[in-house]
């Protein structure tokens, strides 16, 4: 090391070169008491990068806990940074499961154990873990050689069969209602297990279900659409399971959307289908003459609303819970995209500015913050919902709330720390916003997560946040999953190790009711 860099390094900030594989490279500046982790959240926020690994220029992986002079670096000095594979988590009413797409190693499960939280039953089974769906109260994981694990609550599809296992071979993607799944097989067949009321006995359709292409579900139902553009249910017959009213129209289509108990299609003319419970949208009566040209469909939970090909936007479904827009209809021009919240819908125009409809006190009116919203030097960029809630993230990094304070509506308690705000996860009453430092801030109801005091200190470096109904799982790099929030009124979540390794009652292999006959 030359004379020069060691001079360099002792006047104040040092200054190491980041490289990415690729060739691409960056200049970062930390100070002389940072920490190689400090040196990583600055090359990530600098290289827009996921989690990455510092790699000395000898080929030695830096721990992050190590100081920088300790972990030989001075200023001027090369390092390498390589991506991690993409960490994922999945969540169920009360769990969590989190694991590495691209790695052998088992998949861990954290939380309420009767809702997937304990993994004894299944981690010897659990490599090379691809993907993972729950359902309400279980989890389903697709490995890389095309099978299925199932954990968590039997009666949520956390048990199967030995014949649904040994029907489960080269399965390419999982789809669930609130306790079933539906997995689509690399032939287009589809095998179910699960509640049979919610769609996890498929057997009167079996015949039907060949070539499948995509599934979606109400809470109680599943509905799929077959490679020639025709669509098959199953599950509750009012919630959608039964499409035998509009089955000569769901031809061509191209895509499905759902409340909590009715489905829309898109067809590939821009025509909409609508089959369920009238009051969750099923009934389409009053919208089909204007619900044409439809690009895109967003819901509520009782309510559905379709952008048009000039911008316009048509809603129908409950009334009160964004199915009637008249009152803004002249505002919904040139919208780019709507989020739902339970209750209510938001919509982002071309403009940046945000316009709302459906129950005033849970996000439909947002006149409180209309200036706020409305701010073109400012504009909008992202929509997040709680059940009752919404916070939009401003490209000055601003966040703005409304809706019900107690589901994150009011973020004025922590309104100066929303600064700089890159990304928004919303649980069923709370938010959570990760900053560009990689800090966290969290408002809203504390039994759904709005209270991350106890856990605060271990949330650094965040790069993604996952939300259950009621509470928050952050991924920081070279670090243990960081959990927060409440189970079933029973207290806070267990703490992430404290749960490897629990002992779990052995399930059964229940046949009856539950199977994929």
């Amino acid at each position: 090391m030359s004379a020069q860099k060691r001079s360099s390094s002792c006047l104040g900030d040092l200054t190491i070169i980041v490289a990415l594989p690729s060739g691409r490279t960056t200049e970062v500046s930390v100070s002389q008491s940072a920490t190689v982790a400090d040196l990583r959240a600055t090359a990530v926020r600098a290289l827009q990068l996921g989690a990455v690994r510092i790699i000395s220029a000898d080929g030695t992986v830096l721990d992050p806990t190590l100081p920088i002079d300790r972990a030989g670096l001075q200023s001027g000095d090369t390092v390498t940074a390589v991506a991690l594979p993409p960490a994922k988590l999945a969540a169920t009413y009360g769990a969590f499961a989190f694991w590495s797409s691209g790695t052998s190693t088992n998949l861990t499960a954290w939380g309420d154990r009767e809702c997937g939280g304990n993994l004894r039953r299944v981690k010897n089974s659990l490599v090379d873990v691809q993907e993972v769906q729950s359902s309400s109260s279980a989890f389903a994981a697709i490995l890389a050689n095309g099978k299925v694990v199932a954990w968590g609550d039997f009666e949520g599809g956390g048990e199967m069969t030995q014949g649904v296992k040994r029907k489960l071979q080269n399965v390419q993607h999982l789809q669930s209602t609130h306790s079933a799944f539906a997995a689509i097989l690399e032939d287009g067949s589809v095998v179910t297990w699960g509640d049979k009321r919610a769609g996890g006995n498929s057997s009167s359709v079996k015949k039907r279900l060949k070539n499948v292409q995509q599934i979606q579900a109400t809470e109680w139902a599943f509905a799929a659409i077959i490679s020639d553009g025709s669509v098959v249910t199953w599950g509750d017959r009012r919630d959608g399971g039964n499409s035998s009213k509009v089955q000569r129209q769901l031809k061509d289509v191209r895509q499905i959307q759902s409340t909590e108990a009715a489905f829309c299609a898109i067809r590939n003319d821009g025509s909409v289908v609508a089959w369920g419970l009238a009051d969750y949208g099923g009934d389409i009566s009053k919208a089909q003459d204007k619900l044409k040209n439809v690009q895109h469909v967003q819901s509520t939970e009782l309510a559905f609303a379709a952008i048009l090909a000039d911008g316009s936007v048509v809603a129908w479904g409950h009334r009160e819970y964004g199915g009637d827009c008249a009152a803004v209809q002249d505002q919904l021009v040139r919208v780019k995209h709507i989020q739902g919240s339970a209750y209510a819908f938001a919509a982002i125009l071309e403009s940046g500015r945000v316009v709302t409809w459906g129950h005033p006190g849970y996000g439909g009116d947002s006149s409180s913050v209309n200036d706020l919203l409305s701010d073109v030097t400012h504009p909008v960029t992202h929509v997040q919902a709680s059940e009752r809630a919404f916070a939009a993230i401003r490209t000055d990094g601003q966040v703005v709330a409304w809706g019900h304070a107690e589901y994150g509506g009011d973020a004025s308690g922590v309104q100066n720390q929303l600064q700089n705000v890159q990304h928004i996860a919303a649980s069923k009453g709370a938010f959570a916003g990760i900053r560009s430092d990689g800090k966290v801030v969290t408002w809203g109801g504390s039994g759904y997560g709005g209270d991350s005091s106890k856990v605060q200190d271990r949330l650094r470096d965040v790069t993604q946040i996952k939300a259950s109904d009621c509470g928050f799982t952050a991924i920081v790099p070279d670090a243990e999953p960081v959990t927060w929030g409440v189970t079933d009124g029973d207290g806070i979540f267990s703490d992430f190790d404290s749960q490897i390794g629990e002992s779990e009652e052995s399930g059964e292999n229940y046949e009856s009711e539950f199977d994929d006959r």
